[in-house]
């Protein structure tokens, strides 16, 4: 079924608010995931509000929540979450750090115990449309492992985001690299088991270890695993991720030592720095005008398919889902539906938020 962003980001509010956020909690927590729908990221989008609803009837996420500081030391910034809604908290801390960076430079932040902050490219755009670059690192906790280890065979830790932003030029669209250190993103073998399709191959093990492209291998028990991408290399970003996010914020890591209660925290390491403290603005738009026109330059191998740089397969399908809208598959849709009614919105009303 086929929504436009209006009606998903009304529905998904509709259904936040409802858990007892406040109507501007709900609006940013709904737009946030709606964003994720326009950006192709449908693994963080409006799907995600059957697990929020879940976490919200257990406790495990905290209507209205603000940010909490725990350290101001000039360019050195560290918040807590308090189990808040990712996107405020998160959204708050940023925010603080953009501002102490006009100050400063750089800042180094980290944020510890948010609830699901979503997809990370948010926070670098944020940081881009004031100017700056970023780097954010960000582990999940509070529930089982689902990324085997490189020759492992088991799940030892989850699929650890990286996002690094550079602001656009007159020429160029801000530059982002988002991406799990998972060959794909938990929420993307959820949207493949709904759909009833398999994932590709080489990036699930089944209980035993072996290769297996069947999702539901990771919704039965004993569990199988997602891979890490690009083999080594991606495991190994995935063990420092872990590290910065976790050992650095004060927020947990995924080790059985911490507890999981079956929810989604997420502590996250971010760098953000001036450009014009270094070598300045104008070199780096120069730097990056010139060397994107070169990159993209070279013949595609498929003429349909066009040399991109980061940033631009979201900008891409932003376009398409604006003007198409976003496809909801019937399972995904129906979830989100129920969702609601557990917290006591009748369809009808939910159907009629959307209309």
């Amino acid at each position: 079924m086929r929504h436009t962003a209006e009606r998903l980001r009304a529905i998904g509010s509709a259904v936040i608010r409802a858990g007892g956020s406040s109507a501007e909690e709900a609006r940013l927590v709904a737009d946030h995931l709606v964003e994720a729908n326009l950006a192709g990221h449908d693994s963080h989008g409006i799907g995600m509000i059957p697990a929020y609803v879940r976490h919200l009837l257990a406790k495990l996420v905290i209507p209205n929540t603000r940010v909490k500081t725990v350290k101001d030391d000039g360019p050195t910034l560290m918040f807590d979450g308090q189990r808040g809604y990712g996107r405020a908290v998160a959204g708050e801390a940023v925010a603080a750090a953009i501002a102490r960076c006009r100050e400063t430079g750089v800042v180094a932040l980290t944020l510890a115990n948010a609830h699901h902050i979503g997809r990370v490219g948010a926070y670098g755009e944020l940081a881009s449309a004031a100017g700056l670059v970023s780097l954010h690192f960000v582990n999940v906790t509070d529930h089982r492992a689902l990324v085997a280890p490189f020759r492992g065979t088991d799940a030892r830790f989850v699929t650890n985001p990286v996002c690094i932003g550079f602001p656009g030029t007159e020429r160029q669209p801000p530059i982002l690299l988002d991406m799990a250190t998972s060959a794909i993103a938990m929420g993307k073998v959820r949207v493949a088991k709904n759909e009833g399709k398999p994932v590709d191959a080489g990036v699930l093990i089944d209980e035993t270890g072996r290769p297996t492209r069947d999702p539901n291998v990771m919704y039965r028990e004993p569990q199988g695993a997602l891979l890490p991408f690009g083999g080594h290399k991606g495991y190994a970003l995935a063990v420092v991720t872990e590290l910065l996010a976790g050992a650095l914020s004060g927020g947990p890591t995924i080790q059985p030592g911490n507890p999981r209660m079956g929810g989604t925290i997420n502590n996250m390491f971010s760098v953000l720095v001036d450009p014009a403290r270094l070598a300045g603005v104008d070199w780096l738009r120069r730097e990056i005008d010139g060397f994107v026109a070169y990159v993209k330059a070279s013949p595609p191998a498929d003429g349909a398919a066009p040399v991109l740089v980061p940033g631009d397969p979201e900008r891409l399908a932003r376009e398409r889902r604006q003007r198409d809208g976003i496809d909801v598959d019937d399972t995904t849709w129906g979830e989100v539906l129920a969702a609601g009614e557990q917290l006591g919105l009748a369809r009808t009303v939910l159907e009629r938020a959307g209309a």
